[in-house]
């Protein structure tokens, strides 16, 4: 299985932090956000990653390399100017192959074990669904929430918990769509949704999405807290 980390945004919530480094090259916990990242990923079995950049990119091919260091392969898919969540998929699907892959969102930090996902692509393979989200409880900058969850099915109605930015994908859900035009993410689930070709399951642990400097500096005392120091 392959997994892509969305790492293309320029991060404006972050600013200055993210003036002159990109986003997922941010550190918590002494290490880059992205790395933490490519090590769970890794030691659940997916060592082949892909990488999209746009902003400050050559700084993150630098600090990343081939990933052997990681016991990773990674491969880079240059956007030049960000193509949001949707469109950079379909632009780095070439490098993606044709089963269903997993993407993560570079500026969250979650304990969620990847290995979960190997199950479930197997179970996609013999279903109808085109994707699997993973849900968290709302955080309280996003109290509404995104989706329901029912019978282990992603519906669009209340209560609703918030997308992690774990998800497993179908590259069939991306093949049609304009290569190197920018296209959001959520439209294209909530059309699957009604479809009810989205699986879901809920985290329960620990997750963060680290879009301010103070969110940031929360995640790096949490992390090197004594008792937190596990989450590695």
């Amino acid at each position: 299985m392959l997994a892509m980390i969305l790492a293309a945004g320029r991060g404006e919530r972050m600013r200055p932090l993210t003036d002159h480094t990109p986003k997922p090259l941010l550190q918590a916990g002494g290490k880059p956000l992205i790395v933490w990242h490519i090590e769970r990923l890794v030691r659940a079995g997916i060592t082949d990653l892909v990488i999209n950049h746009a902003h400050l990119g050559a700084q993150i091919e630098q600090a990343l390399g081939d990933g052997s260091r990681f016991g990773a392969n990674i491969r880079y898919s240059d956007e030049g100017t960000a193509l949001e969540t949707a469109g950079g998929i379909a632009f780095a699907l070439p490098l993606l192959g044709s089963e269903p892959f997993v993407v993560v969102n570079g500026d969250i930090c979650c304990d969620y074990d990847f290995s979960r996902l190997l199950a479930r692509a197997e179970q996609m393979q013999h279903s109808q669904d085109t994707v699997h989200l993973v849900l968290v409880d709302n955080p309280e900058h996003h109290p509404e929430g995104d989706f329901g969850l029912q019978a282990g099915r992603v519906t669009d109605t209340s209560p609703k918990w918030t997308f992690s930015g774990i998800g497993l994908y179908r590259p069939s859900l991306f093949v049609h769509m304009r290569h190197g035009v920018k296209a959001p993410l959520a439209p294209l689930l909530r059309e699957q949704i009604a479809l009810d070709r989205v699986s879901g399951e809920y985290h329960r642990g620990m997750w963060v999405d680290v879009g301010t400097p103070q969110r940031l500096d929360e995640l790096d005392k949490q992390l090197r807290a004594p008792q937190n120091g596990r989450h590695d």
